[in-house]
């Protein structure tokens, strides 16, 4: 046994998946704890396992409970971190020693399920939207692990482009840097999370999440160590107004910046000052995005096994 494993512990679904090659789609747990307020987030991490087995596969929704690295949860597990919320430690990369270490809760955000997930070889990972370069990066530096996590860890990742807070540009000029292969899923355009499309290329699009798995084997076989960030844009009857989620995200970094919140604790403060000012039109949006994530992400993961 691997040392790191007596960190490691993995549900029977999961394991069972593992050792007959079922086809697995790890979820993260931060979207549960610090994205969503209660009972919603809890329906929607179930939503996500569903979603994932009503196409074929495994969900290994990932998180820190008490400080066992967990890859898979059970429903009590879910509804443990929904109802705690913010309260759990919101876990990136760097965080998880000290939480393992201390025998804490940690809702992992990209960055640490991306890694946990590595630690069992589960190649697909679905989550709503990446973090990346925040605007004003110039100024304070703020750029996302998730991004140096993509360039190093072997995890392919589904989602609906970078969060709309986030610059685009500075983003994916930082994925090229770190050989990110960035492909839309039908798209030439970088979906921007609430909107199905940006202002920025993709560098492929991709028509069948068949082609998808091909390229993600052809990587590993080659040692091209590294993740690859598949962008699925949000259905077209889910997207929101850009001039309305532009003024609304404006708002919300000013106030934000008014009251001097920074670090981790600006993503789940925007998203939830976006939601109050949409009226929770970008929530109900986040929630589609998530599940079609889900869907995708599962198709590829079953197109990877096949081949």
């Amino acid at each position: 046994m691997k040392e790191y494993m007596k960190y490691v512990s993995i549900s029977k679904e999961v394991k069972n998946a593992l050792d007959n090659n079922i086809p697995i789609v790890a979820l993260e747990s931060t979207i549960i704890s610090h994205g969503m307020p209660y009972p919603k987030n809890l329906d929607v991490a179930r939503a996500c396992e569903n979603e994932v087995r009503n196409n074929g596969c495994v969900p290994a929704t990932i998180a820190i409970i008490k400080g066992k690295i967990k890859i898979g949860l059970n429903d009590e597990d879910l509804e443990y971190l929904a109802k705690t919320g913010r309260a759990v430690i919101k876990v990136s990369r760097r965080d998880i020693p000290y939480v393992v270490s201390m025998g804490l809760n940690g809702a992992t955000t990209v960055s640490a399920t991306m890694y946990i997930a590595s630690l069992a070889n589960i190649k697909i990972f679905a989550t709503g939207g990446i973090g990346g370069v925040h605007r004003g990066a110039s100024e304070t530096f703020d750029i996302s692990c998730d991004l140096e996590e993509l360039g190093r860890t072997n995890v392919c990742v589904v989602c609906a482009g970078a969060k709309a807070i986030l610059d685009l540009a500075k983003t994916k000029e930082y994925l090229e840097t770190k050989g990110v292969l960035l492909i839309g899923y039908n798209t030439d355009y970088l979906p921007a999370f609430y909107n199905s499309k940006s202002a920025y290329t993709v560098d492929l699009n991709v028509k069948k999440p068949e082609d998808i798995a091909s390229i993600i084997k052809c990587k590993y076989e080659l040692g091209l160590d590294g993740g690859i960030l598949i962008t699925n844009p949000v259905p077209k009857e889910y997207e929101l107004d850009e001039k309305i989620m532009n003024k609304a995200i404006d708002e919300a970094i000013d106030e934000m910046n008014k009251l001097g919140i920074t670090g981790k604790e600006t993503t789940p403060y925007l998203l939830a000052k976006i939601c109050e000012l949409t009226g929770g039109d970008s929530l109900e949006s986040n929630i589609k995005l998530v599940l079609n994530n889900c869907k995708l992400a599962s198709l590829i993961a079953k197109g990877l096994k096949n081949i």
